[in-house]
């Protein structure tokens, strides 16, 4: 987890856009063009470089205009983001797997390009809301992959929907509960990944100015979100703080939701489909995803090094190695 740095709120120019509109570029959308700060070989200098970026809406079943990243063409691969997150953090991670993949990243309700609501912060709702978008797209099967929170809108999405339509799935990183509860022992609080006993102390750190520190939550997340050693990962972080602005009153109420759920049950029991999670050496919830993968059949773990930038934004401070790795578990 970590806070969204502010930035212009050229998002809004997405209001302009009419839902099940054909899909524009995302230099139209935004209505600016974004030169990113390092130079990297095979990846774009600029969003100008990306003609095939494009920025498409739809609305769901209660009025909630979601916009969506998508470039490329081949088998439909999705993404959800965590806590914050958004499309635009994906640039590097589409431009590559665009190249083998149609590619879709969902800006969750509230988040990125997606519309502001006071209602449905919850993790269900936006299971649902995935479920909607797989709908509109028209998919009888895709490929999904979670990256914090967004693995816990897909256990959700099992829970809620079972596994018809979904080919395999991806999870990067996402304790199995936040929330460790009073009358568990050491070892399960160790393999459920729970941080913190007091799911308000924690939302008001994140999103209310409220204290933070290893008494209330890991802070592994946000100290490793301000370490721009990946060049990579600060031209994602540029360019998402450069179009994205987050509200935290909203990242507050579905925050909550998600600290409190406890998806051990759906990890265990539901998922009966191909799957790979990432974690690294970097990150506290190495043991929470060991378990996930002893308890999920056949489960890939990929665990990456320091050196790999294994922490919490591993696919996005080490994009080549993530999308290699995830290319070969898809194409198995």
């Amino acid at each position: 987890m970590r806070k969204t740095l502010t930035g212009l709120i050229a998002a809004m120019t997405l209001l302009s856009v009419a839902p099940g509109a054909v899909a524009e570029s995302a230099l139209e959308v935004l209505g600016r063009d974004y030169v990113f700060p390092n130079s990297i070989e095979g990846f774009p200098a600029r969003l100008s470089d990306f003609p095939r970026l494009e920025i498409n809406s739809f609305t769901t079943n209660d009025g909630v205009r979601l916009s969506y990243w998508e470039a490329g063409e081949g088998p439909p691969l999705i993404f959800v983001p965590g806590w914050s997150g958004n499309g635009a953090q994906y640039i590097n991670v589409i431009h590559r797997l665009s190249q083998r993949y149609h590619v879709y990243v969902l800006d969750p309700r509230n988040q990125g390009l997606s519309q502001r609501v006071e209602y449905g912060g919850r993790i269900e709702r936006l299971s649902m809301d995935l479920k909607q978008f797989s709908d509109h797209l028209g998919l009888k099967s895709a490929d999904y992959c979670g990256w914090s929170m967004g693995a816990a809108v897909l256990w959700g999405y099992v829970d809620l929907f079972g596994t018809d339509g979904v080919g395999k799935m991806c999870f990067v990183d996402e304790p199995i509960s936040i929330y460790a509860h009073d009358d568990w022992s050491e070892q399960e609080r160790v393999e459920a990944g729970g941080t913190t006993t007091s799911a308000e102390r924690m939302v008001a750190g994140f999103t209310g100015g409220g204290p933070l520190n290893s008494l209330i939550t890991d802070m592994k997340p946000l100290e490793r979100s301000r370490m721009m050693t990946s060049p990579y990962f600060a031209n994602s972080e540029g360019f998402a703080a450069a179009v994205i602005q987050n509200d935290p009153a909203s990242m507050g109420r579905v925050l909550f939701d998600h600290v409190t759920n406890d998806w051990r049950d759906v990890v265990r029991h539901k998922i009966d489909v191909p799957v790979a999670i990432f974690t690294g050496e970097e990150s506290n919830n190495l043991p929470s995803q060991r378990w996930a993968a002893s308890v999920i059949p056949g489960a890939q773990l990929h665990v990456y090094t320091a050196e790999e930038e294994g922490d919490h934004f591993l696919m996005f401070k080490n994009p080549v190695k993530f999308s290699d790795d995830l290319s070969a578990f898809l194409d198995r």
